[in-house]
């Protein structure tokens, strides 16, 4: 185990220094630049005036040196400053305040998306062919279909508009920023937006798992010993039928942000969903850099936990 967790420590950094590369690159050669819009609202036609504006930030370098001076600034624990979101901050600051709104909309939609999977995909293994497996058939292919967009319109109007039951967005209410029931009031719709796929897709594969599990040998000597079929689902069918349930889980994690940018740009939820949204359309590549490597890093990190998951949930993997 212990040779498996260096190695494994050895290809996340390096697949991390890739990625940084790759993303670095990509948000470098993206055409315009940060002083564009405001070159052009002032109608200045010197291009010396934009190429002093440039300098300031390093433009006038060549990529190579401005990503070895971004890796340093990073080793140093900066990840710079912005350039036009908010001008001379700390990239490390904003982002601050921002994570842990989007790490609360991924958290509370992550564990929301495996317990209605979980019950909606062992009823169907269960019940196989009926009613219910039907219904839930149904949402799964409604689920994986809708774009998150479109549904969270639909229930921003419904919900939030119409019926006024849920509030329209924001991340509390007026005057109720230490109100934590106020909080998850708000998080409610955020929620259940985000986790419409994942639910739709992991009690799918829950489902296929579950029933190829159920027709297993040891599964009928369970039964031939006149064991509880309760027992014998949660004992021996259950935790193998998870196995393939946390690889997808842990695949899920980039789809989760990726699922977060609409849904928090929607309910202007002030997470790194919207954060991202706003740097790109500011040419703020520090800030939008800094977003995405964090959600590089974060999902790197999340296959590597889900490789350690599977020891936990079937003892006879070896590492």
């Amino acid at each position: 185990m212990t040779r498996f967790l260096v190695r494994r420590s050895i290809e996340m950094g390096v697949t991390l220094v890739l990625a940084s590369v790759l993303l670095f690159g990509i948000l470098n050669l993206a055409p315009g630049g940060p002083f564009d819009a405001r070159i052009a609202a002032s109608h200045i036609q010197d291009t010396t005036y934009l190429e002093r504006l440039n300098k300031m930030i390093g433009l006038d370098k060549p990529m190579h040196e401005r990503y070895l001076n971004w890796v340093g600034n990073v080793l140093h624990g900066s990840l710079g400053e912005s350039w036009n979101i908010a001008r001379g901050q700390q990239v490390n600051v904003i982002i601050g305040t921002r994570l842990p709104n989007t790490v609360m909309l991924m958290t509370t939609g992550l564990v929301f998306s495996l317990l209605i999977a979980i019950v909606i995909g062992t009823i169907s293994a269960v019940r196989q062919y009926s009613l219910l497996d039907n219904l839930f058939t149904a949402f799964a292919f409604f689920g994986i279909s809708i774009p998150a967009f479109w549904f969270g319109l639909i229930m921003l109007k419904f919900f939030g508009l119409d019926l006024k039951i849920f509030p329209v967005g924001g991340l509390y209410s007026v005057g109720h920023q230490d109100d934590l029931i106020d909080r998850m009031w708000h998080l409610i719709l955020p929620m259940i937006v985000l986790s419409l796929l994942q639910v739709a897709q992991w009690s799918r594969f829950l489902r296929s798992s579950l029933l190829e599990t159920l027709r297993q040998d040891y599964i009928r000597t369970a039964r031939a010993k006149g064991q509880v079929e309760r027992l014998v689902l949660f004992r021996h069918a259950f935790r193998n039928a998870m196995i393939p349930l946390v690889t997808v889980m842990a695949l899920a994690i980039p789809t989760l942000f990726g699922g977060a940018i609409f849904t928090e740009t929607i309910f202007n939820w002030p997470g790194m969903g919207q954060l991202l949204v706003g740097a790109v359309g500011a040419q703020d590549w520090p800030v939008a850099m800094g977003v995405v490597i964090i959600t590089a890093g974060l999902t790197i990190v999340a296959n590597f936990v889900a490789d350690v998951a599977y020891v936990v949930v079937d003892p006879r993997i070896r590492y």
